[in-house]
């Protein structure tokens, strides 16, 4: 069974998630579909670790707590995952850390969910990556933005259109289970938590690329626009979306070449196969989209935290 790719999804979006896709059998995979229609079974998070607590004296179960710009996610920890549960335990708080794990939800009663995650690998990491997870997540957010605007526009909402859009078989078939189960989504709330981490990262933002509108102008000049309450997504002209397509289409052909390459029994490592790239011409910021990219399609997996492997 292919493992299930993991999610860049902040708290925001995470904690508001109410509805769960259940998996039958062991080996079949649950999933939490957040609003904006990312359907987790794992995900990748980065942010602050801000206490560590034993759930009760005579258990191995800690509870912790890591912060991003847009809310908490809450880890459980226990026997089973020993040496995440003592990572855990010896990292001094507060600390900048990057957790895979997997989604997990609570249901004390009907009509009541309440997600967390069950680590599977945590690290330290410095602020610099922090930074970098937030803008990549800020990315995926958009996207999930954009394709649920998309949907709705549709008569039905369907995966065959979406996926002609050019969004994942995973993504479109989330927002239409999440358009579908949850009765109201507030896309403005999730713009407004895009730009609100954007300005955390920086105030000035001119420094980063804009995630959620052009300027009047600008916007003029595009060929089609979607409206999102006063605010206005521009829709790049469909020539230059295709040349933009078999750009990274390209990109992502020879990163996936270079890791198979480099990996050997155990995989390659992240940085290996950035510097490595690069070499041959691909800047930093087209090899880490095209890495993301061939983790959302399952074509690449991270077995330990920073290391990379095909499928």
């Amino acid at each position: 069974m292919r493992r299930e790719a993991a999610w860049r999804v902040f708290a925001g979006e995470y904690n508001d998630s109410s509805i769960e896709i259940k998996g039958d059998g062991e080996k079949k995979p649950s999933y939490v579909v957040t609003p904006l229609g990312a359907k987790v079974n794992r995900l990748f998070i980065i942010g602050v670790l801000t206490d560590v607590e034993n759930v009760s004296e005579d258990s191995d179960l800690v509870r912790a707590h890591i912060s991003d710009p847009t809310g908490v996610f809450t880890l459980y920890s226990g026997q089973y995952q020993q040496s995440v549960t003592d990572a855990l335990r010896d990292i001094e708080v507060p600390a900048f850390v990057a957790v895979v794990g997997k989604a997990r939800t609570y249901i004390p009663e009907e009509g009541t969910l309440y997600v967390s995650i069950r680590p599977e690998n945590v690290i330290e990491v410095d602020a610099d990556v922090r930074d970098r997870w937030i803008l990549e997540t800020c990315k995926s957010t958009k996207e999930r933005i954009e394709a649920v605007i998309e949907a709705k526009k549709m008569n039905s909402s369907n995966m065959t259109d979406l996926k002609k859009l050019g969004y994942s078989s995973a993504l479109s078939q989330g927002v239409v289970f999440a358009l579908k189960n949850y009765e109201d989504i507030d896309l403005n709330k999730y713009v407004t938590l895009i730009q609100e981490s954007i300005q955390y990262l920086t105030p000035d933002r001119s420094a980063l690329p804009d995630l959620s509108s052009k300027s009047k102008k600008d916007k003029k000049k595009d060929e089609g626009q979607i409206e999102m309450n006063s605010e206005k997504v521009t829709v790049e002209t469909k020539k230059d979306e295709e040349v933009e397509k078999d750009k990274f289409e390209e990109t992502e052909k020879t990163v996936l070449e270079n890791i198979k390459k480099i990996e050997g029994d155990d995989g390659a490592a992240w940085d290996l196969i950035t510097k490595k790239c690069e070499k041959i011409g691909l800047d930093r910021d087209s090899i880490e989209e095209a890495l993301t990219s061939l983790m959302d399609k399952g074509l690449i997996y991270e077995p330990i935290l920073g290391t990379i492997k095909t499928t």
